[in-house]
């Protein structure tokens, strides 16, 4: 019986059936979102994960003869393998409460809206994100420390949630795409044997004129947007310096930070430690604040890292700014990211992916359509598995024998896999990417994922560039297996 299963288990889930999980769960958040609207989040989009995960396995295990087992294994390996993204998350919940009832969050805004002009906002938003996430190699830890500070000089200076996140996303990817220090980035080149500094190399072809064209879209944007008179700044600043304590020795935070981050001290540590340093910081320069929220310094200073504060204001926007969530924060993301790992690991167990692949395997019939099929199965994978790692993976993997039989370089393959890949997770609202950096900049993925430029630009740039045949090299087998 068991060997008859087995056998029975060889044959795949045809491409219609492998959809189907997929449909379901685009039809389910539909609904889903039309009657809990913003509050989806707290619980119906996850349910709604769970009822598309189930679907998976009732269909598996009724028509596939996929043991129970098999779907355990799978999403037991698929939130292991978010632990350490979960640990992280409430350390970035920490860290955003810790810095802004520090201060040093409203000391970066205080400085930033004096030292920025509003035409050239935008830009500069991206390019600073982008420097930040290139020396870090990550574009969570740059969303989570100057992305937070970025999101208040932008609203201060009247730019609306979905142009500041877009710029600040769109300059950490390009980053986190491009940085050696990038864990996204030695993943895509080692998981299809490209060494990683050739990888690197290869994919300034498609991301520097993405990232000239994503500066060019803020630039004009800048000076098309309209913003808050200078007297409408000044306003909003001195409401900061009438809360808060404001003074440059709070910049030693992100400074010291930044040591921390060249140091290629872990990020794990460098969280913890940077959190730390704000609490200190706090209890020096913001007693006053500190003691609003409770009067024993030592609970404040621990509410302020794990749970939700509100510091009313004189400026409403800045009110709105100031409140924190911490930890507690970070809660419904971890619950949604653990509920799609359960829906990923059942689509991964079920061969449903394996179906997916398949349909764009199949439409490969030279060097744009391979290309462009590799783009469209990372992000189908993306869309399905929910964890940007998993998808860089399994389509590096998928795609090496083709790309072999085809005759083309793999640095093809690991840049396509980038460009499609990586730069895309956040724009999925059930990614792991899209929820932290939803939750994290407190904008909606759907709202900034138009302003996503370099985002949105990427997986077509390298499209075009593969049919123009730029640098399209053939492959040279030994090479390859060294």
């Amino acid at each position: 019986m068991d060997k008859n299963k087995e056998q029975h288990l060889k044959k795949r889930p045809s491409v219609k059936l492998s959809i189907m999980p997929l449909v379901v769960l685009v039809i389910l958040l539909i609904i889903t979102i039309r009657a809990f609207g913003s509050d989806s989040l707290s619980g119906a989009s996850q349910i709604t994960l769970l009822i598309a995960a189930a679907f998976c396995i009732l269909v598996g295990m009724a028509y596939l003869n996929v043991p129970w087992a098999s779907f355990e294994k799978a999403i037991t390996k698929n939130v292991a393998s978010v632990s350490s993204a979960l640990i992280i998350l409430l350390l970035i919940g920490a860290l955003s409460g810790a810095w802004m009832v520090s201060g040093v969050v409203p000391t970066l805004i205080y400085y930033g809206t004096q030292a920025i002009h509003p035409d050239v906002f935008l830009a500069s938003t991206c390019i600073i994100s982008a420097l930040v996430s290139l020396m870090t190699g990550s574009s969570w830890t740059t969303i989570a420390t100057i992305g937070i500070a970025l999101m208040g000089i932008g609203r201060a200076q009247g730019f609306g949630d979905g142009w500041i996140a877009g710029a600040i996303i769109s300059g950490a990817y390009f980053g986190d795409k491009i940085s050696p220090l990038s864990d996204t980035t030695v993943m895509a080149s080692g998981c299809v044997g490209v060494s990683l500094f050739k990888h690197i190399k290869y994919m300034l072809v498609t991301t520097v004129p993405t990232m000239a064209l994503t500066i060019i879209i803020f630039t004009i944007a800048g000076f098309l947007c309209q913003t808050n008179s200078s007297q409408h700044i000044e306003v909003f600043t001195s409401a900061i310096t009438q809360r808060f304590h404001v003074t440059p020795w709070l910049l030693s935070v992100p400074v010291l930070t930044g040591v921390l981050i060249a140091r290629r001290t872990p990020p794990l540590i460098t969280l913890f430690l940077s959190v730390l340093l704000a609490v200190g910081a706090g209890l020096i320069w913001q007693r006053d604040v500190l003691q609003e929220i409770d009067p024993s310094l030592f609970r404040a200073s621990m509410m302020s890292v794990y749970g939700s504060t509100a510091l009313p204001t004189h400026n409403e926007m800045l009110t709105s700014l100031v409140a924190t969530r911490g930890m507690v924060g970070m809660m419904g993301t971890i619950w949604l990211i653990i509920c799609a790992m359960c829906f990923g690991g059942a689509m991964t167990a079920g061969g449903f992916v394996g179906g997916i692949t398949r349909l764009f395997v199949h439409l490969v019939r030279g060097r744009v359509s391979l290309v462009g099929s590799t783009a469209a199965t990372g992000l189908m994978l993306n869309i399905a598995i929910a964890d940007q790692y998993l998808c860089i993976l399994l389509t590096g993997n998928m795609f090496k024998e083709v790309f072999d039989r085809e005759g083309y370089e793999r640095r093809l393959l690991s840049r396509t896999v980038e460009d499609a890949v990586t730069v895309t997770s956040v724009l999925v609202p059930w990614n792991t990417c899209g929820m932290t950096q939803a939750t994290v900049l407190g904008v909606s993925t759907f709202t900034y994922l138009p302003y996503c430029f370099f985002n949105l630009i990427s997986p077509l740039m390298s499209v075009v560039v593969a049919a123009t045949g730029y640098k399209i090299f053939h492959k040279e087998p030994e090479a390859e297996t060294e």
